[in-house]
């Protein structure tokens, strides 16, 4: 089942109608549905469509010339390309006696780059003297990012300025999560969001016929689980050495968030040298740095860490301190006793701020907000008032308009209405600079939210977790 991705097949199928050579570059990291994503936009096209595999020249262009053989219909093993110039050469040739367009996808393109160092600058030659003249769409497709921005997006490659587009595809947000799992209440829903994420291959392995706890125990809670092992193999695949980087992962996992505590527990030393696992962990979409609303995040010193992906999140707060129960075969026992309960509830919790924002993002410009907001965040520190650290949740705000939105997430069953409404209005004044306030309450159940609204509380917008999946599934 095909969900979601509607902005990034429009801005394909726009390229598409255009009747010159186009080129797209698309790149996210491995599961997140990029192959899928082609596949559902190349399936009423003319495409021929290769896939570069990890393994020498020789044999990527022999896979590549029996590529061409099947999209051309000619014999089998007619030819086999010696290099990537004679493949292109052909192609091009092909494609200027066609007067029909057809599309070429030259899918996970660093494989066939890394082998052939000389292929982005082949490449670059064929497209300025050759596809350009043509009305031959190409997308080239990668799942390393960091190659993919360096030797085709950047400006030392060669490939420089030939794209006419690009796209970063990224893992479904909790809504286009809560479609691929149609099966699932909001409430379960968002619990699997915040244990896989919204990466498309991981949600395909839960199992429509068990329980939450079932699905979470066999895939990581059992050594044979399918994605039990899955944040390592993905750090194996990206990184040369992932040892110190799993270190720093289990350091952010458990909730350390500033760069000297990160570095001590990692085990690096100085402090300065956990910068460069920081931007290659940041460049792979593992870890984000947050920073106070209204804070430079370029001079903010107020930045804190986390894992930028629920289920890299979930992961190592929960299965890797608990490896070794599970190599023990005391996977679910362990599932059962330290997961399962109040330590899964807090940490939905947490998570349940994200979906907030996310529903934020989607509501804007409705007439589910008060007004449009264009700056996003959420604000900690001290309060002078109180003398104590403190947080606002979730912040939207316009600037220009001086018109702000705070907004408080709780994903409980029980909750003083009262109380925590009356503290979230006491924080009002931690962001200066808005004369126009108003304030959002996030509840887990329909009740709470039938309560909040019965106070009749101005400016106040009350959204349950239901309430938040209306038209959005």
């Amino acid at each position: 089942m095909f969900v979601g991705r509607l902005k990034e097949l429009e801005a394909l199928n726009t390229m598409w109608e255009q009747t010159t050579f186009q080129m797209m570059v698309l790149l996210g990291r491995r599961r997140v549905g990029k192959t899928a994503l082609l596949d559902e936009f190349s399936k009423d096209k003319n495409t021929l469509y290769f896939t570069a595999r990890q393994q020498t020249t020789r044999n990527n262009l022999r896979d590549f010339s029996h590529a061409v053989q099947r999209f051309f219909h000619l014999p089998e093993g007619m030819f086999s390309f010696d290099t990537w110039q004679d493949a292109f050469d052909f192609i091009i040739e092909q494609a200027r006696d066609r007067a029909e367009r057809f599309l070429l996808v030259f899918d996970e393109f660093p494989y066939a780059a890394m082998a052939d160092s000389s292929l982005p600058s082949v490449l670059q030659v064929a497209i300025d003297h050759g596809f350009a003249n043509t009305n031959t769409m190409m997308v080239l497709c990668g799942s390393n990012e960091g190659f993919m921005e360096s030797e085709v997006l950047g400006y030392k490659s060669p490939l420089y300025g030939r794209r006419t587009g690009q796209l970063r595809l990224k893992p479904f947000d909790v809504f286009d999560t809560a479609k691929m799992l149609d099966f699932a209440g909001v409430e379960d829903a968002i619990r699997y969001y915040a244990t896989f994420g919204g990466t498309p291959y991981y949600l395909q392995q839960i199992r429509p016929d068990l329980s939450y706890e079932q699905n979470v125990t066999n895939l990581l809670f059992s050594s044979n689980g399918l994605l039990y092992e899955e944040p390592l193999m993905l750090l194996r695949q990206e990184l040369r050495d992932p040892t110190v980087y799993n270190s720093v992962m289990d350091a952010i996992g458990s909730g350390t968030t500033r760069q000297n505590k990160i570095a001590d527990q990692a085990g690096i030393q100085p402090v300065t040298n956990l910068s460069k696992y920081l931007r290659v962990l940041e460049d792979l979409g593992l870890v984000e740095r947050e920073v106070p609303f209204g804070e430079d995040p370029s001079r903010s010193r107020k930045g804190l860490r986390k894992p930028a992906d629920p289920f890299f999140a979930f992961w190592y707060r929960f299965v890797s301190p608990n490896i070794v129960n599970v190599e023990n075969g005391q996977g679910e026992l362990t599932a059962r006793h330290m997961v399962f309960g109040p330590a899964l509830d807090t940490y939905v919790g947490q998570q349940f701020e994200s979906v907030c924002m996310q529903w934020l993002w989607r509501a804007n410009g409705s007439d589910r907000l008060p007004f449009v907001a264009l700056k996003f965040g959420k604000w900690w520190g001290g309060n002078p008032n109180t003398k104590q650290q403190t947080d606002i949740d979730v912040i939207a705000a316009n600037e220009s308009e001086k018109r702000i939105l705070l907004g408080e997430c709780k994903w409980k069953n029980d909750l003083n209405i009262a109380d925590t409404i009356a503290t979230l209005r006491s924080r009002a004044d931690l962001i200066p600079g808005y004369s126009e306030r108003h304030y959002a309450l996030f509840v887990k159940t329909d009740e709470l939210a039938s309560a909040a609204r019965e106070r009749h509380e101005s400016n106040l917008t009350v959204v349950s977790a239901n309430d938040m999946f209306e038209g959005m599934r």
